[in-house]
């Protein structure tokens, strides 16, 4: 994550500024990811989180700064674009069509992501990501018969559908209940070390600290502090201004 290490980051963040009305969500945010890297975005309610990954990801256009993947500039390209070019991810709530079973729901995202699969190919590439996030139900279930775990699974599965290089969690722990939170915790590890590169937001400290060799904590839109977990999380400012305690 910091600067000056020899291999080119996979993901380059370049002084993000986005702003809601006079707002500034973001402001001036700069950080790397290493390939391979399990970077952790933490921060209080409201920091710019969520918004960093919607400017990384194309669903949001920043008003001053870039986005790098690969060294190729990827700032102004359309979601879709970025799905292609190598980004995927989830969302803060879990968003699965009631419409579609299981398999479907992660076969449309094989079908329209980076290899553009065709029906057949897609609905067998979806068995196989269920079978590798866990997701243990029928196949042909819909959301409405499904249990939150589930719902996150086939979002982690329908993102991984996209065949990312960069894999985007937007507090996909949350909600979890202890059996399950180490569930996920070790289902994102073995993804890394399948050699999938991921970027989190996560307010479960205990996750942030099993997973992530770095941390970039964010308030009010700024960078306040960056490191390993244990030393970022331990900084005067970051103990007064996200867990509300005298530094």
């Amino acid at each position: 994550m910091t600067a000056g290490r020899a291999s080119q980051p996979l993901l380059e963040v370049r002084e993000l500024t986005h702003h809601f009305g006079g707002l500034a969500a973001v402001d001036g945010v700069s950080f790397t990811v290493e390939r391979s890297e399990v970077l952790g975005l933490v921060g209080p309610n409201g920091s710019g989180k969520s918004t960093l990954l919607a400017l990384v990801s194309g669903r949001l256009a920043p008003r001053v700064g870039e986005v790098r993947l690969g060294g190729t500039i990827i700032t102004g390209l359309t979601p879709e674009a970025v799905c292609r070019a190598g980004i995927a991810g989830t969302f803060q709530l879990a968003r699965i069509p009631d419409a579609l079973d299981a398999r479907d729901n992660v076969a449309v995202a094989a079908m329209y992501g980076r290899r553009r699969l065709g029906i057949a190919a897609a609905r067998a590439e979806a068995d196989r990501l269920l079978d590798r996030v866990g997701f243990t139900a029928p196949r042909a279930a819909h959301g409405s018969a499904l249990t939150y775990f589930d719902h996150k699974r086939i979002e982690l599965a329908r993102a991984l559908a996209c065949d990312p290089g960069l894999l985007l969690l937007d507090e996909w722990l949350a909600g979890l209940n202890p059996t399950e939170l180490e569930a996920g915790i070790t289902l994102v590890r073995s993804l890394n070390a399948d050699g999938l590169t991921i970027v989190m937001v996560e307010h479960v400290m205990h996750a942030i600290r099993s997973l992530c060799a770095h941390v970039v904590v964010l308030s009010a839109g700024r960078v306040i502090a960056a490191g390993t977990p244990d030393a970022a999380l331990a900084d005067p400012g970051v103990v007064r201004v996200y867990l509300g305690e005298a530094a």
